[in-house]
């Protein structure tokens, strides 16, 4: 199934966009697609988010794990390496391009919103390289509101980016989830300028909040400002059976993190799922 998806989306790009799927250096072992891009091979992993009040899967975070032969690399290191190379919007189209052939191994009833990434300095250029992606979308009739660009506010110092580019996203019907907040240099600001649909707590917080009441308190407001300006909040880096208490208790549904399932993949077409590191 998932070399005929291949096949036939090789055909597609080549007609519409005039595009070689072979450049992304995509290949088929087993059920699962991989690349081999910049000397480095790609795969997907997928891990879950669970709505707690309903007890199923919400959605999927997708996350890039590179590898040099038997050396795992973090995903910073394959983008900063394709930076310093002038290939960091290649990098992307390949990454974006891979997980939602991953994504499509999971059946129409399962797979629920799907979470990617994208990196700070890409965010200008949605225009620019999103057609790929948006060609995937297209030809398995995926819409693009199924799909919620996780975006790192922290990482964009310029107001002026960071609103032309989730203005750009939201043109093209994609839902908006902040990443990481509750960071350092996270602004408060931002929320109710922007008013994301979904806000990703920094895991750092449920891990503070485990040894700290007034941590505790901050998280449980942070959950009703979420309500308050129309947003979901999700709750990372749940660990353990007391971390899901304390986000429980503090208002949240969505919660994400190993207590509730590490990163995953498709062991065939009937959507059994392993978990991988």
């Amino acid at each position: 199934m998932v070399q005929q998806v291949i096949s036939d989306l090789k055909i597609s790009l080549h007609e519409a966009l005039y595009l070689d799927l072979d450049d992304l250096g995509l290949e088929v072992q087993g059920t699962e697609v991989i690349s081999r891009f910049i000397g480095v091979q790609l795969k997907s992993a997928f891990q879950p988010i669970l709505d707690t009040q309903k007890n199923e899967t919400f959605g999927f975070e997708a996350l890039l794990r590179p590898s040099i032969g038997p050396e795992t690399l973090t995903p910073e290191f394959a983008f900063d390496f394709a930076d310093k190379q002038g290939r960091l919007v290649k990098l992307d189209r390949v990454a974006r391009t891979l997980h939602m052939l991953n994504y499509l191994q999971l059946s129409e009833s399962d797979r629920g919103l799907l979470f990617l990434n994208v990196h700070p300095k890409l965010l200008a250029t949605v225009s620019a390289h999103g057609k790929v992606f948006e060609k995937v979308l297209h030809k398995h009739s995926v819409p693009t509101r199924q799909v919620v660009i996780e975006i790192q506010e922290h990482g964009v110092d310029i107001d002026k980016h960071l609103e032309d580019a989730i203005n750009n996203y939201r043109d093209r019907n994609y839902l908006i989830a902040f990443d990481g907040f509750g960071g350092k240099r996270s602004t408060l600001g931002r929320l109710w300028r922007y008013s994301p649909d979904y806000i990703k707590i920094d895991g750092g917080i449920i891990r503070d909040a485990e040894a700290s009441i007034k941590v505790r308190r901050v998280l449980g407001h942070l959950v009703a400002i979420a309500q308050d300006l129309g947003a979901k909040i999700i709750v990372q880096g749940v660990e353990n059976a007391t971390q899901y208490d304390i986000a429980i208790n503090a208002g949240a549904t969505l919660l994400q993190g190993y207590h509730l399932g590490r990163p995953g993949v498709w062991l065939n077409e009937e959507s059994n799922f392993k978990a991988v590191a």
